[in-house]
């Protein structure tokens, strides 16, 4: 295998599972995929930014931005701003909004934990994975 042969069936493979995540939120109502994944996102148990959200997951700011304030109308998160920070909020599930995130993303978590016991070395992935991913950002840097 070559590398132009290597990166186009990466691409497909990450295409192919980026769409079983959006089928997984349409089958869930879900306005669009950028919400299931904001909704992953918040329901870690950890504290975020709105810009780190859109950072990690590559959201656009303006989309992230509409979820959120939707979420936030729905009481299903609240929006605090951050010390020291003039213009970035940090973005909390509400305990409603827990709840909700909890409804849609306990029978995803149940059926990754079942594919991950099936992975062979799944931090040796991450890993390749990551360090892929560091270095194809040199990419999108050539562009700017």
């Amino acid at each position: 295998m070559d590398g132009r042969s290597f990166f186009y069936r990466l691409g497909k493979l990450v295409y192919q599972i980026d769409g079983v995540y959006e089928q997984y939120g349409k089958n869930c109502d879900l306005a669009s995929p950028n919400l299931l994944w904001i909704i992953y996102a918040l329901n870690d148990g950890k504290r975020h930014s709105q810009k780190q959200i859109c950072d990690d997951w590559d959201i656009p700011r303006s989309t992230a931005n509409t979820i959120i304030k939707d979420l936030e109308s729905r009481n299903y998160i609240t929006l605090s701003q951050i010390k020291g920070e003039r213009r970035e909020l940090l973005v909390s599930l509400t305990p409603s909004g827990k709840e909700y995130a909890d409804g849609i993303l306990s029978d995803l978590y149940k059926r990754e934990k079942e594919i991950y016991s099936e992975i062979e070395a799944p931090e040796a992935l991450l890993d390749i994975l990551q360090n892929l991913a560091a270095k194809m950002q040199k990419i999108a840097a050539k562009g700017e």
